[in-house]
This record gives structure tokens, sequence and C-alpha cells, in this order.
């Protein structure tokens, strides 16, 4: 809307006026009363010799270009925390499953070793050892459904409605990414980026303001010229057209230095744009390498948690059974359930940093990126 304000400034203006009049004062007394009536049609039309019209206008145009950038931005951001708060709930959920699960599981030894020793088989050590994993899973449970209930609710107020469920339709092991990442990515995919985009816009709006301070030193011509009738209301048909046109010229002579500051503010104002917009740049690539290592050393921790939580289940496994036929202590039976359940959480915690660093490298590079196949099928100029 200020882009198209200030674009018709380089157009002539045409402004109109009318005005009636009755009575005995016109100027001067007199005896009789009478009416007169004027209509003038203005033009007015200022040349833009030294270009500070164009200038405002490139100035305007660029503002215009890095609200939209700036719009877009946003946009992004809001979508990335939509996927990461939904990740986020996944990987609760699934940690609440976990938990559940290993409380049934707790339960259920406490309960067996309850009653051992209630036979005197097993020592009160044991006992303690037996109710304290088990509480500690049944802890987890109230942890997990605090932050997954609360993340709903961020989630979605952050979708424009008011605090609500959301449904579980998928679980946190069958959200994948299954694209393939651009080995080398060409800096044209970070110069479109949003925030890139509105960066190189305030530069080039604060340049064109430089030229509107340079032209502000120089004088302004203007054309003006007036057409119109004025005539007493009792006598229509005497009137006749009147007109005149004109220029003027309007310049600074002597202001202490005060248009030469202006012109120097704006240079100093321009550099820091430029500073800002290397900034900028450099931040982006720094995310997007900080991305694309996240991808892949968390890719290579699933796998190794997975290992781990294979392994820590078969060695629960294998301690039940060795404690039930009396080979091993119920203290290698706790310490294998431990590990299991912290094994399980921490592969659901790196599930989750997994999804979220995809959605980083998406919002590094702008918005997506390009595969391998689509990048050979682009056109060449």
């Amino acid at each position: 809307m200020l882009y198209k304000i200030q674009k018709v400034e380089l157009l002539p203006q045409l402004n109109a006026q009318g005005n009636i009049a009755y009575g005995t004062y016109a100027g001067f007394l007199n005896t009789e009363a009478n009416g007169n009536y004027a209509g003038l049609a203005a033009v007015s039309w200022e040349i833009d010799f030294w270009g500070k019209l164009r200038r405002l206008n490139e100035a305007a145009l660029a503002e215009y270009l890095a609200s939209e950038a700036g719009f877009q931005n946003l946009r992004l951001a809001i979508a990335s925390e939509v996927a990461f708060l939904y990740f986020e709930l996944r990987r609760y959920e699934a940690s609440i499953e976990i938990a559940e699960r290993t409380v049934a599981l707790r339960d259920s030894s406490l309960n067996l070793i309850q009653e051992r020793y209630n036979k005197g088989i097993v020592a009160e050590i044991d006992l303690n050892q037996a109710q304290i994993q088990q509480a500690i899973a049944a802890y987890a449970v109230p942890i997990y459904v605090r932050a997954a209930g609360q993340t709903e609710n961020a989630l979605s107020v952050l979708l424009g409605g008011f605090p609500t469920a959301i449904e579980n339709s998928l679980p946190l092991d069958s959200l994948t990414v299954a694209v393939d990442i651009p080995v080398g990515v060409p800096s044209e995919v970070l110069l479109s980026r949003p925030d890139v985009a509105l960066a190189t816009q305030l530069i080039v709006a604060q340049n064109a303001r430089i030229g509107v301070a340079q032209a502000a030193r120089f004088p302004s011509i203007s054309l003006t010229g007036v057409l119109g009738v004025s005539n007493e209301l009792n006598d229509f048909n005497s009137g006749g057209l009147a007109w005149n046109a004109g220029a003027s010229l309007v310049g600074p002579i002597f202001n202490w230095g005060k248009n030469k500051r202006k012109v120097e503010i704006e240079k100093v104002r321009t550099e820091s744009a430029y500073l800002n917009y290397e900034a900028v740049v450099f931040n982006a690539f720094r995310e997007v390498e900080d991305a694309l290592i996240a991808v892949e050393t968390y890719e290579q921790e699933v796998v190794a948690r997975r290992n781990h939580v294979r392994a820590a289940t078969n060695a629960q496994y294998l301690s039940s059974e060795r404690y039930d036929k009396g080979i091993t202590s119920y203290l290698e039976y706790l310490e294998s359930q431990r590990q299991a359940f912290d094994a399980e959480l921490g592969l659901a915690a790196v599930q989750s940093d997994l999804l979220t660093s995809y959605i980083q490298l998406y919002k590094a590079l702008g918005g997506g990126w390009l595969t391998e196949e689509e990048l050979e099928n682009q056109p060449t100029e």
C-alpha cells in the first residue's frame, strides 16, 4: 500500500475547488446583497529532475518486498515450530507407553518379591530394591503425561485454536523422512531464504535513501496550472474561463550543512545494512552445516540406540531367567531392568531429535531442498 502511494507521486496531481457565497460583503461593502460562485481545477507536477521521487519509489518497493520476505520468514518459523511440537508430542507419548509398560512389569516383579519376602525366602533389601524400581517407573508416567499435555496445548494454540487433545494417529516409530539430502548446497538456495531476501531488500531501500538525501541538496522544480470560472450567481452566462500557468523553484541555499549530514547518515545506515546482510548470510551457512551434521549423526545414533535397546531387552530377559533359577542375584535383575528402561527412553528421545534435525535443515534451507535427480533436471541457460 505504501509503495502504491509513493508510486503515484511521480504523476501530476489534479485537485478541484469550488465555492459559492451570498451577502453584502465581498472584499468591500455593498449596499445590496449579491452572490458569486467560483470553480477551479488545479494541476501540480513536481518534475523529478534529480531523481528524488524515483529513489523514494525504489525505497518503497524494496521495503514492500522486505515485508513480504518477513512474512514468508514468519510462515516458515511457524511451520517449523508446528512440526517440532508435533514430534515432541509423539516422543512424550512414546515415553508414556514405555513407562506404563515398565510399571506393569515392575508391579509383577514387586508382587513376586513381596510374596517371597513374606515367606522369608528373600531379604528385605531385595523388597526395597523392587519398590524403588517400581516407584521410578511409576513417577515417570505423570512426568511424561504432563509434558505431553502441555505440548498438546502449545500446539493447539499455535494452530489457532483453544487447547485441546491432538489425535494420536502416528506412533513415533512410524515417522520417517525418506528423502535424499544433497551433498553440496548451492549458494543460490541460501539466497532464497526469507531472512536473506529481507536483508537484501533493506540494502536496496537504504541505497535508494542515499539518493533521496542527495537530491534534497538540489532545488525542486514544480509546474502548476489553474483553470476555472467565477461570476455572480444571477448572471451565469456572462462569466468566462480564467486560467494561469506557472513554475516554481525551491532550493536550499544555506542550512548549516544539515542536508550534507543527512547524506552521511544515510551512508552510515547503508553500511550497517551491508554488515547485517553479511551476518545473516554467514548465519545461514552455519545453520545449514549444523543441520546437516545433526541429521548425519542422529541417524548413526538411532542405529546404535536400537542395538542398545535390543541388547538391553534381551539382557533383562536373561537376567530374569537366571534369577528365577537362582543363578544370579536380584540386584543384577533390577540393574538389567533399569538399563532396558533407560535404553528405550533414550531411543525415543533420539528418534525425536532426528526428526527435529530434518525440520532444522528444512528451515535452514529456506523451506526445503532439491534432490539430486531434481538438480540434474534443472534447466540450464
